[in-house]
């Protein structure tokens, strides 16, 4: 690295700014030039760390490795090369800033300057159409192709209508930047358009910033637009070489009136398991009541078509006990271990994963390098990383639950009810736990999933029993609701205490159940497993997006209700770091609705 041989002698012939720093943090020596640096003088006795930003030692391993550190300070970049000055004392080390802004602001300037591909389409656009009045079918589309226009046209960026509801624009980097600034205020300017219907106009957008070439930043953006449809729509999705972020999506999932899809993917299902020697079955770890009773019908199918089939599930939670020890005494299902389903497991086996959409979280993640065919069924929505390489990929995330989409294919794949009174009501159980009986998350189509499994002879009252719990767990239930936390926002935060095999069963429960205190938005409860692992349930009104905050602890989604599990930190930490998040895009929210007041004002 340039200037890493240096020799040091005294700073003050050096004719660069240079310091001294020693051994707890704090500058010894400062010469004269260090004002080129830093507007003050008498940084002497300062803490290095607090005028750069950078921690020593981690300056000198970074010049060790042959790394640029980088630091702007008084509307300059300066790199900085550190080298341990023993002979002084231990742990003392010299730095010196040299001058990097004209190549910094060069390099800005070609980043800047490179083109980038956004592509943007109008949400959900054929139940738009069939939804306006006559008067309104080329005035709403007229009006989302005015403001997209006028928005690339203040952004500097070349846009092309591709279909009547299908864009693509050519933008600088620069220009992009500057769009992300303002979190792309086109997605609320669409969002007000009233159209007189009963939901609001939405579109989505895929961009692609690649520092290789335009195809591949085309291809970004293809793939961060599949992303933000896969995700629900009404949002940006950014894609750079090796990151990808999210802006928007504060509209939850529109249902589909049109069941044309279930139909083309349970022919399509079909034809695959007849094709295959043998189907494996997985949903996520630690299956819920969703995770299972989709499970269960995808079997019932695989029998129908008189292809072998097994679920693979290894460990599960005390609230899945009822159910679970039902469905293995009736020995009507194949319930094998990971282990013995890598055995059996083959090229021409086919894997069908429910109720997730993530490698990291399938019941058996080894199944998805063996198994050459693979099905995914989930209603969550896309992460950035899916499982890849899937034959068909059925993820809804309008649905209320993977049990409403199975439930569906289940109508397609004969004329008959094929599925037994306990396999109806497994799949009733698992959409009433997603959609917290009926209370979130519910359609036409889920209530039509219902009443399909009621004529099939689900039994309400003996799905209710599947959700009884210890009388342990319903008094940690009490006990969190009592000692809840309420923020001035309309945030209510919760701890259960100690260690729970059913910490999520409890969590969600309680998350519901502070919604239901007047004047709250969204509810966050944490509490820890018997893994243990800290468990975290959110639920929201609609305001406010959980499913990103979620993502933030590696965990996901829907927009309304979410979920994460984390290893690494106890709950208290994690309703730590909760409370900044939550605070800190807040206090976003609200400087971008003042700057919108402004600009209206101006206006």
């Amino acid at each position: 690295m340039e200037g890493s041989t240096l020799e040091y002698g005294s700073i003050d012939n050096i004719p660069l700014p240079a310091c001294v720093v020693g051994e707890n943090g704090n500058i010894i020596k400062a010469n004269e030039m260090m004002t080129e640096v830093f507007l003050y003088k008498d940084i002497e006795g300062a803490n290095f760390f607090t005028l750069t930003g950078k921690k020593i030692n981690e300056v000198t391993e970074a010049v060790e490795r042959d790394e640029n550190v980088i630091i702007s300070r008084n509307d300059k970049f300066f790199s900085l090369i550190s080298k341990e000055n023993e002979d002084i004392g231990f742990g003392v080390v010299s730095v010196i800033f040299i001058d990097v802004t004209e190549r910094e602001l060069a390099q800005k300037r070609l980043e800047d300057e490179r083109v980038s591909v956004i592509l943007l389409e109008i949400d959900n656009y054929d139940e738009l159409i069939s939804s306006v009045t006559t008067d309104s079918k080329k005035a709403v589309p007229a009006e989302v192709d005015r403001l997209v226009r006028k928005w690339a046209g203040e952004n500097n960026a070349d846009i092309t209508g591709i279909s009547e509801d299908d864009y693509i624009i050519i933008a600088s980097t620069g220009d992009v930047k500057r769009m992300i600034d303002d979190s792309f205020s086109i997605l609320d300017q669409v969002r007000n358009i009233d159209a007189k219907i009963d939901f609001p106009v939405s579109i989505s957008l895929g961009v692609g910033m690649s520092e290789q070439s335009i195809i591949e930043s085309k291809s970004l953006a293809k793939a961060a637009l599949d992303l933000a449809l896969g995700r629900g729509g009404d949002q940006a999705v950014v894609k750079t070489d090796g990151a990808t972020s999210y802006y928007g999506g504060t509209l939850q999932s529109m249902e589909k009136n049109n069941r044309g899809k279930a139909r083309v993917i349970a022919h399509a299902l079909r034809r695959l398991i007849e094709e295959s020697s043998m189907v494996m079955i997985a949903g996520h770890k630690w299956p819920d009541m969703d995770s299972f009773g989709a499970a269960l019908g995808a079997y019932r199918i695989c029998e129908y078509l008189g292809t072998d089939a097994h679920i693979v599930i290894e460990d599960y939670n005390d609230a899945l006990q009822v159910i679970h020890d039902h469905a293995v005494d009736t020995e009507d299902y194949s319930f094998i271990k990971r282990k013995k389903a890598i055995e059996l497991a083959g090229e021409d086996t086919l894997l069908i994963v429910v109720d997730n959409n993530r490698p990291v979280l399938v019941e058996c993640p080894e199944l998805l390098d063996i198994c050459q065919r693979k099905v995914v069924i989930d209603h969550h929505r896309v992460t950035d990383t899916p499982i890849e390489g899937a034959t068909i990929a059925y993820v809804e995330s309008y649905a209320s639950s993977t049990s409403e989409l199975i439930t569906e294919i289940l109508q397609y794949i004969s004329t008959k009810r094929i599925v037994n009174k306990f396999e109806s009501e497994a799949l009733l159980a698992g959409i009433m736990v997603d959609t917290n009986s009926y209370s979130v998350r519910s359609g036409v189509r889920t209530f039509e999933a219902a009443a399909w499994l009621k004529r099939a002879g689900a039994d309400t009252a003996e799905v209710k029993r599947f959700f009884q719990t210890e009388i342990t767990a319903f008094q940690a239930k009490a006990e969190a609701v009592a000692n809840a936390e309420y923020s001035e926002d309309g945030i209510a935060y919760a701890l259960t205490e100690g260690y729970s095999a059913e910490a999520n069963i409890i969590n969600a429960q309680v998350a519901d159940e502070l919604l239901t205190v007047k004047g709250i938005k969204a509810s966050f409860v944490i509490g820890r497993n018997d893994d243990p692992r800290t468990i975290v349930s959110a639920r929201s009104l609609g305001e406010i997006n959980v499913q990103t905050i979620m993502e933030k602890f590696g965990g996901g989604g829907h927009l309304t209700t979410a979920a994460a599990q984390i290893e690494d930190m106890s709950p208290e930490e994690v309703l730590d770091k909760l409370k900044k998040i939550i605070r800190n895009m807040l206090d976003k929210e609200k400087e971008k609705e003042e700057n919108q007041s402004l600009a209206s004002n101006e206006e």
